[in-house]
């Protein structure tokens, strides 16, 4: 698809390429490590490698199953990752042998639970853009400082959506019966592609809206957005550039319990990152938005038999930290993403292009 950027900057020109030397993943727990139970706990640091061929590596290694150990997060192949698995505590003593050469354990923990997926509160960024002339390292300092102070759209990154781009459509494809999978695993995740490719659909359309009502009259709008006069003028006095509607479902940040919107209390809570917008992901056991919001949510909804959720629109990066070296041309930045949102994302937010596959490698 073809993604709505929230800012307004013409497209800056550089060269990124997911590599173990300019994209480095570091993941943040969800809590401490009680330093006792039956759960050996790994902080492993990979290269090159899937979350997945890791863990498989070692499962071997141990002659254990690959369910024994667990994980809070898939992380990235091309890059550099430090991430923290589980196993049970009996094997640890196999551990002294072993060694490869793109994966090492840096620490051992002890904790009483093995660690599941999601039990991760984010993860810290470090990528190094090449080839940025001065005039563009200017325009990133300004486009970083916006995100950090403004927060940015929370897509599905391009990795979710498989080599090709296209596992969206063959999720569309089973949900519409026009194509069978057997293989349970395969057909979740080609599902699981089709409701992201809804989401970004969605939030490209409500970013459209948002941008739309900043740059029109109330006169202009009525027409060209079906919404009515209030709902327009409220729009236009948020000061958040993304625009909340009612009936749109909100959540505490950076993670708690849904609410309903309320446009008396909730926009000057949203520009303080203490809440933010929802969307949808279509399924089954999931609230849907009310009013004008679900006008526009609908749209994008449907009938899918796997279970649905909810999803921050809108995300906001932390400890952005960020230096241009002149001399090679590089830009590098750090930054802090809750779970489940992607770095590439807001490369892409800045670049106001897409990652070409031939920069990204993936």
């Amino acid at each position: 698809m073809d993604r709505l950027y929230m800012l307004d900057h013409a497209p800056i020109d550089f060269y990124f390429r997911q590599s173990n030397r300019d994209f480095v993943v570091d993941e943040i727990p969800l809590y401490p490590w009680s330093g006792e139970g039956e759960h050996l706990v790994l902080h492993v640091r990979k290269k090159d490698l899937t979350t997945w061929e890791m863990i498989e590596i070692i499962a071997d290694f141990l002659g254990i199953k690959h369910r024994d150990i667990g994980y809070a997060g898939l992380k990235d192949k091309n890059a550099l990752t430090r991430q923290f698995i589980s196993l049970p505590k009996l094997y640890e003593s196999k551990l002294d042998a072993f060694a490869h050469e793109k994966i090492k354990i840096v620490e051992r923990f002890y904790h009483n639970n093995k660690i599941k997926m999601g039990h991760l509160k984010g993860n810290r960024f470090f990528i190094r853009l090449k080839k940025v002339t001065p005039t563009a390292a200017t325009m990133i300092d300004e486009a970083l400082r916006r995100i950090a102070t403004q927060g940015m759209p929370n897509y599905f990154g391009f990795q979710r959506f498989g080599i090709e781009s296209d596992n969206y459509r063959k999720g569309e494809e089973i949900v519409l019966k026009k194509r069978k999978e057997r293989n349970i695993k395969m057909r979740r995740l080609y599902i699981n592609a089709y409701q992201s490719h809804l989401f970004n659909l969605w939030l490209s359309r409500r970013i459209e809206i948002s941008r739309l009502s900043a740059h029109f009259s109330t006169a202009e709008l009525e027409p060209l957005l079906n919404l009515p006069k209030t709902q327009i003028e409220q729009m236009k006095a948020q000061p958040h550039p993304f625009k909340l509607l009612d009936g749109d479902l909100m959540m505490h940040y950076p993670y708690g319990r849904l609410f309903d919107y309320s446009a008396d209390e909730d926009q000057q809570r949203f520009s303080a990152k203490d809440i933010a917008p929802t969307g949808l992901l279509s399924g089954t056991r999931v609230k849907h938005a009310s009013a004008h919001a679900y006008l526009i949510e609908k749209e994008f909804a449907v009938s899918i038999d796997e279970d649905g959720a909810r999803r921050y629109a809108w995300i906001f990066p932390e400890a952005v930290e960020s230096e241009y070296k002149a001399q090679e041309a590089w830009y590098e930045l750090h930054f802090t993403l809750p779970k489940g949102s992607y770095a590439t994302v807001l490369i892409e937010e800045i670049a106001k292009r897409n990652i070409k596959e031939n920069e990204t490698h993936e």
